[in-house]
């Protein structure tokens, strides 16, 4: 899932490449991918990208009439730039595209809009305003933000009950972060993702506030500049534990594990994280009894 590092990319590449340019058609393909109906789509037609944003996970594409195009990726969407687009209307059926924009010049130039497997939930959205996408209203504050300070942080902290490793991933808390992100978090931070977020003493909260920072800002950073084709073999190669289980730890040595759960997986280091043991991976002792 593309997550606030590659999104803030996509967001800087987008503005090099569509800021001052028209919109020469939009193409939904896929059913599902429009989650708005008024205004239609088609009046972004003829309207002039002005600027590229992001909130939290989601690209915001402004026109010059006052249009938000508003796209979130979700797990398995991307964005895919085109020198060369077709000029036929693509036609709808079981492959990845979910919807195309040409840009009126140079012919040919836009983008794809692609989601891989079956589970459909990449988003488009054209709005007024922004709040009225429903995700962006209930986002959290941006942890690259100025504002976002350590007692910020703090108070958002203060009373959780839930383990830290979904208070991170929740955007209602924090805007950006998803399961990727919130491993490498923890990791820099040298902390079990099972710990309650409300037990967490002054050290460790600051702690975690300077990994939060170093590890997006660092991966901003590596991200800067790419074209959008090469944005995801970029995180790939940046992630020390997320997706790495069996892997020595490029930290202190030890295997990386994981703990699955029915949709999704975490991957830790027992020695740099939860003082060298294991946690429960109750899927696995399902599976072994």
């Amino acid at each position: 899932m593309p997550e606030l590092p590659e999104v803030e990319a996509l967001t800087g590449f987008l503005s090099e490449h569509v800021v001052g340019r028209t919109v020469a058609r939009v193409y939904p393909v896929a059913v599902s991918v429009l989650k708005t109906y008024d205004p239609p789509v088609s009046a972004l037609d003829g309207s002039t990208f002005t600027a590229v944003g992001r909130h939290g996970k989601f690209l915001d594409l402004s026109a010059d009439d006052g249009l938000h195009f508003v796209v979130h990726l979700a797990r398995a969407g991307w964005l895919q730039w085109k020198e060369n687009l077709p000029s036929a209307p693509p036609r709808p059926g079981k492959g990845p595209l979910a919807l195309r924009l040409h840009l009126a010049e140079p012919q040919g130039t836009g983008f794809d809009l692609t989601e891989a497997g079956t589970q459909k939930r990449l988003a488009v959205y054209l709005v007024r305003d922004p709040a009225e996408v429903p995700g962006i209203a209930r986002l959290g504050p941006d942890p690259l933000a100025v504002g976002f300070t350590l007692d910020a942080f703090a108070g958002l902290l203060g009373g959780e009950r839930r383990q830290i490793k979904g208070v991170l991933r929740d955007q209602s808390v924090i805007a950006g972060i998803g399961n990727a992100y919130s491993d490498e978090i923890l990791h820099a931070a040298k902390m079990s993702p099972f710990k309650l977020a409300a037990s967490l003493t002054e050290e460790e909260t600051a702690q975690l506030y300077e990994a939060v920072g170093s590890t997006l800002r660092e991966a901003v950073e590596r991200s800067r500049g790419l074209a959008a084709g090469k944005l995801k073999a970029e995180k790939k190669s940046g992630l020390r534990v997320h997706g790495r289980t069996g892997q020595p730890c490029p930290v202190c040595g030890d295997t990386i594990r994981e703990v699955s759960f029915s949709d999704s997986s975490l991957q830790y280091c027992p020695t740099c994280q939860t003082g060298g043991k294991p946690l429960a991976d109750r899927r696995l002792s399902r599976l072994l009894k």
